[in-house]
């Protein structure tokens, strides 16, 4: 997937993503583009595991499935980093 697609992906997913998850999520479109790459890099891997039964480090491809599954690693990704940076502070 070119790296348009990525940002597109990831614009899209990082911001459903917060749009769901409950509160307020700090960062501007920059943030929440790389959560939503990173997102679709967590549910593209939960998607492998699932279908194949093995972890590897996958991304879904650019459609609606897709999308889900990067929204749905959007918000694990969101969920973590509020975990760990809530034990820090």
């Amino acid at each position: 997937m070119n790296i348009i697609a990525w940002i597109v992906l990831g614009l899209l997913a990082g911001a459903i993503a917060k749009a769901i998850y409950p509160g307020h999520q700090g960062g501007g479109i920059l943030a929440t583009i790389l959560l939503g790459i990173v997102g679709a890099f967590i549910g593209g891997s939960i998607g492998v595991l699932l279908t194949t039964g093995r972890l590897a480090l996958a991304a879904p491809t650019f459609s609606l499935p897709g999308l889900a599954l990067a929204v749905l690693g959007a918000l694990i990704a969101i969920f973590l980093w509020y975990s760990f940076a809530r034990r820090t502070v």
